[in-house]
């Protein structure tokens, strides 16, 4: 069963969510939350498989509450869905670098809204390189954005640090085997290396890692 945390300050938003969420098998609802601070205290109390969260919500905002979320250590496997009602939102981009594990716009559909939430549930993360290339793309490059490379890129291979720009590029394991003409088996692996060295929580944050980097070619 999926528990699932609905942080949202619009009480018609939350109960649209609970009604899709409550009618699937294999999902429930773990609680419910109008701004960002009360999203950190039911999910401290009730730790959630996932947490959607509204980015502009009264007092503490999304984006904190999903630092404070992801830093806790009691929350380690708590995973956070920010949601967002413009593709481009200027805050997705400090959302995902705090540690969310990807996002959704609010008008997405509701097949697709559970496709998410049962992918983020299993490991994945939502990195569709049709909306994510273009928002971390837009503001990873920002004049007021300096390039800060992570201390331990050096760490890689230059396999791996290819391998982190074509994840960055928003390509799946599958997508880079065969881009790379290697089995969807090598490229599991290398970037489990990469994660692991660059402790990145989730392949979301592998993406903002590869971006400020530089690995990706813009």
């Amino acid at each position: 069963m999926i528990r699932i945390l609905l942080a949202d300050d619009q009480d018609l938003v939350r109960l649209g969510l609970r009604t899709l969420v409550e009618s699937e098998d294999d999902m429930e609802v773990a609680g419910e939350a109008p701004d960002g601070l009360a999203a950190i205290e039911v999910a401290r109390r009730e730790r959630p498989d996932i947490v959607l969260m509204d980015i502009r919500m009264p007092g503490i905002d999304g984006i904190e509450a999903t630092r404070r979320i992801v830093a806790d250590p009691a929350l380690e496997s708590t995973r956070v869905v920010v949601l967002t009602t413009f593709e481009l939102d200027e805050y997705v981009f400090d959302a995902l670098r705090y540690g969310a594990s990807g996002f959704l716009i609010k008008d997405t559909k509701p097949a697709e809204l559970l496709h998410a939430i049962r992918l983020v549930a299993g490991g994945e993360a939502l990195l569709s390189p049709s909306v994510t290339r273009r928002v971390v793309r837009e503001f990873a490059t920002r004049p007021s954005r300096v390039p800060k490379p992570h201390p331990q890129l050096d760490t890689l291979t230059e396999r791996e640090k290819e391998i982190v720009g074509l994840v960055g590029e928003g390509l799946s394991n599958d997508e880079i085997a065969e881009r790379l003409v290697v089995s969807p088996a090598t490229a599991r692996t290398h970037v489990s290396r990469a994660m692991i060295k660059l402790s990145a929580r989730d392949r979301a944050q592998l993406v903002v890692f590869a971006y400020q980097s530089g690995l990706v070619d813009l």
